[in-house]
């Protein structure tokens, strides 16, 4: 498990150790004819700045170190300014894109060598239902997470082509998920019962789901599918009339608002 954070990666290693427990209790039926030792899980956790490729690469070279060929590589991290394109700075443009797109080329380069080697592997890229149709505000996060789908695709038939079918890739592009990034993002009221917002659990359900069936691609909820298609199908008129009509031409709007004041509160406390 990689994070820039020491502390919240900590956190996330206890709960996975917290599951085991709760699924593995130590003692088993007293009538059991066997009883076989438990597997007790490792858990292995690293800093790292998966912005930048030096830090990808060392952190990698200690992972083949201490843990061994890495047969799953899932990319999940994910940043967002949350500011309009003109109100931003470059360099947090700069870095929603090193964070969200450019570490998955680095991660690849750092694990695709062995996978290719031994034809075995799984590479699982967690992008956004904003990676295959797009909205107003965000056009840092868009693109990135465009990036990254276009990074997935090629990199699948690259594998396609070379005839390596023992290594799998896995594109997981969830609506909105309900974690807090993009706290305050609101569609048209009527229309809000049909995209609730996701809950983290439902997602790793559905994302562990198409892991193990080796499924090409998943979106969350299905419904996005339907939308995916019409994007393709549709003139982009249409599109901007349907998205005005469900009220996601703007859902990002409010969400925009409260991170600007969140700033300003911020900059004012600290005297910046």
């Amino acid at each position: 498990m990689w994070d820039i954070n020491r502390e919240s990666n900590e956190e996330t290693a206890e709960m996975v150790r917290e599951i085991y427990r709760e699924m593995n209790p130590s003692a088993g039926p007293s009538d059991s004819v066997q009883e076989l030792p438990l597997f007790q899980p490792k858990v292995y956790t690293y800093i790292c700045d998966v912005s930048k490729r030096e830090s990808v690469y060392s952190t990698a070279e200690k992972v083949r170190k201490e843990v061994g060929n890495i047969d799953l590589l899932i990319n999940n991290a994910g940043v967002v300014s949350g500011l309009h394109l003109l109100e931003c700075p470059d360099e947090l443009i700069e870095r929603t894109m090193m964070v969200n797109c450019h570490a998955h080329f680095w991660t690849a380069k750092a694990f695709l060598p062995k996978m290719l080697e031994l034809n075995h592997g799984h590479i699982v890229t967690v992008a956004s239902s904003l990676g295959l149709f797009t909205t107003a505000g965000v056009e840092d996060y868009c693109a990135s997470k465009f990036g990254a789908i276009g990074f997935h695709e090629s990199l699948s038939h690259e594998l396609k082509a070379a005839d390596k079918d023992g290594i799998k890739m896995t594109l997981v592009c969830p609506f909105l998920v309900d974690t807090g990034m993009f706290k305050g993002c609101k569609i048209r009221k009527e229309m809000a019962p049909l995209f609730p917002p996701l809950k983290p659990e439902y997602c790793v359900k559905q994302a562990m789901r198409a892991i193990l069936t080796d499924q090409p691609m998943i979106c969350t909820p299905r419904v996005m599918y339907m939308v995916t298609f019409m994007k393709t199908v549709l003139p982009f008129d249409a599109i901007v009339c349907m998205y005005r009509f469900i009220g996601a031409d703007k859902c990002m709007y409010p969400f925009l608002a409260q991170r600007k004041e969140s700033t300003n509160n911020n900059e004012s406390k600290t005297g910046i």
